[in-house]
Formats: C-alpha cells, structure tokens, sequence
C-alpha cells in the first residue's frame, strides 16, 4: 500500500458532503422528476421571454431590456444550484470540493444582490415612465440603460467577493465535512470554518441586509410616488392602464421579498432541517420559476408577442410540410 503523504491529507479535508434532500430518498425517482421538471419549466419559460422581447420590435424598449436581464439572471440563479439538487437526489449525497462549494456560495449570494439591484432598477424604469412621460425617452436612453444593467450585475459580484475574501485567511474546522442542506448557502459556508468568523459572519450579514433593504426601500419610494401620480389621472381607464404596466413587476418584488421574508425573518433556527430546507426552495427554486409565470400571464403585451410567435411558429410548420410533401410528390 502507498504511503499516504501530507499532500493527499491535506487534499482529503478539502471535500465537503452535502447531505441534501435525504428525508426523500424513499420517493425515489419522483422527486427526482418534480425538480427536473421545475428546472426544465424555469430554465424554458425564461429563454422563451427572451426569445419573444428578441423577435418582437415593439417589445425593445427599456422595460424589456431589464426583463431579459432580469430571465438571464434567474437561470443562472437556478442553473447554479439544481444541477447538484438534482444528482443528490438521483445519486444519495452530493460529494463536492471545499473550492467548488465557495464558488457556489459566491454566484449565488452575487446573483442575488444583483437580482435585488435590477428590481430595483426596475422600478425606477417605471417611476420614470409614468410620472415623467416626456423626458422619458431622454432619460431612459439606450447608454443610460446600459449602464443601469451593467451596474447591478457588477455591483452584485463586487460586494459578494467581500465576504469570499474574508473566508481566505481562516481554516476549517476539524471533524465531520457534512453540510445539511443542498447547497452552500451563507450559514452552512460560515460553520465550515473555525477563528474568528464573526468578522466574516458581520460583513456577510451587513452586505446582505444593504444590498437587499436599500433596493427595497427604492422599490417603495418609486412606487409611492408612482401611486400619487396614478390616482392624479382623471379618468379611471387611465389609471387602470398606467397601473397596468407596474403590475407584473410589482408581483414578482412581492413573490421574491415575500419568500426572503419568511425564509430570513421567520425563526426558523429551532426548525428541523427539512423545514428549513423546504423554506430554501421558495426562494432559490420557485421563486425563478414563477417569475416568466407571472410575466406572461400579467403582462398583456408580452402575452400578444407569445400569441404572435406561436402563430409564426405553426405557419412556418404548416410551410414547411407542405414543401417537403410537394417534393415527395414531384
């Protein structure tokens, strides 16, 4: 037998074990499914926005400049955590390196301040587009909006490193790799290591909170005053379509605070950890997967460009079996 040497006992402690969903095991492949399901249904509804703001020159406008950001950002939010979901709950546990855990805890805590800044940002877009309708164009011009998406994606993954950056100079603790959950989220990174992690337990819960209660407090200060000047238009029509155009941005702030809400709010700490897992899922699963959910079903416009794609779609079908059975029959 090789003598084991310091190198590979050292590369040893550097493998982690997500536990997972193992409360599941007994359902098998169902879980499996259900969750292979909810990854197709997200990653899709998403790429389909997409695709409809793409081939729809009436969709170009800022609003659907940030909505196509606002999809890319949520597959890669899912895209980072369901693929382990996934072989964890087809293979048992999920083995994983110390470097690819704090990668993942890292592309999730940037996309999500950076899905907080764009709703914010979001919001502004539409504070603009109602209570200062001429200077909109001006304001909201293609540069503007550029830097406005390019900004929250930035600022997302520059505060995060903060926080990854804090965990270089500590060590792991000694003892058992495992990690009760199915990703690396915030609290299972920090436990991982021993020193002094307050600093690193601070700076996380500081960053965290600004980059989340700042656009949030944004998003109610824009819709404030987007409310005083809906209630301001004379006729109801009026009010009901300027109110229209808010309202699918405004479920979808509410569905991704709301499930922050009770996942960091609700004194989930004295719960088992299945329930505290089950809390995870709503924000880092079904959160991404409503959201084209509640935009093609609330938005009217994107509803007609959907119409209009698939009648394109099945006219292009149509052409094309007609010519290849012309061909057969010449």
């Amino acid at each position: 037998m090789r003598k084991q040497s310091s190198g590979d006992s050292e590369n040893q402690t550097t493998w982690l074990i997500l536990v997972g969903f193992w409360e599941l095991q007994h359902l098998g492949f169902l879980s499996f499914t259900l969750f292979l399901v909810i990854y197709v249904v997200t990653v899709g509804g998403n790429v389909l926005i997409m695709l409809v703001v793409a081939s729809n020159r009436t969709l170009h406008t800022p609003m659907y400049f940030f909505l196509c950001h606002f999809s890319l950002l949520e597959i890669g939010y899912i895209s980072n955590i369901m693929p382990g979901l996934l072989q964890s709950l087809l293979k048992g546990k999920e083995v994983i390196s110390l470097v690819s855990c704090l990668i993942q805890f890292y592309t999730f805590a940037s996309l999500a301040a950076a899905e907080c800044l764009l709703l914010s940002v979001m919001s502004y877009d539409r504070y603009l587009a109602i209570c200062h309708p001429l200077h909109y164009p001006v304001l909201m011009s293609t540069w503007f909006c550029t830097c406005l998406a390019g900004g929250a994606w930035v600022s997302g993954f520059f505060f995060s490193s903060f926080t990854l950056a804090l965990a270089a100079p500590l060590s792991l603790c000694p003892g058992s790799r495992e990690i009760d959950h199915y990703f690396c989220d915030f609290s299972p990174v920090v436990g991982l290591f021993c020193g002094n992690v307050r600093v690193m337990w601070g700076a996380g819960v500081s960053i965290s909170g600004f980059l989340t209660v700042a656009p949030f407090l944004l998003i109610v200060t824009s819709y404030a005053f987007i409310l005083r000047a809906v209630l301001q238009i004379p006729s109801g029509h009026g009010r009901q379509k300027a109110f229209s155009t808010c309202s699918s941005h405004l479920s979808v702030v509410g569905v991704f605070y709301g499930t922050l809400i009770v996942v960091y709010v609700a004194p989930t700490s004295h719960m088992v950890p299945l329930f505290q897992k089950a809390f995870s899922v709503l924000y880092t699963v079904l959160t991404p997967m409503v959201n084209p959910i509640i935009y093609s079903l609330k938005n009217q416009e994107v509803k007609g460009a959907l119409h209009r794609l698939w009648g394109q779609l099945i006219l292009r079908h149509t052409l094309l079996r007609r010519t290849i059975s012309s061909s057969f029959s010449a």
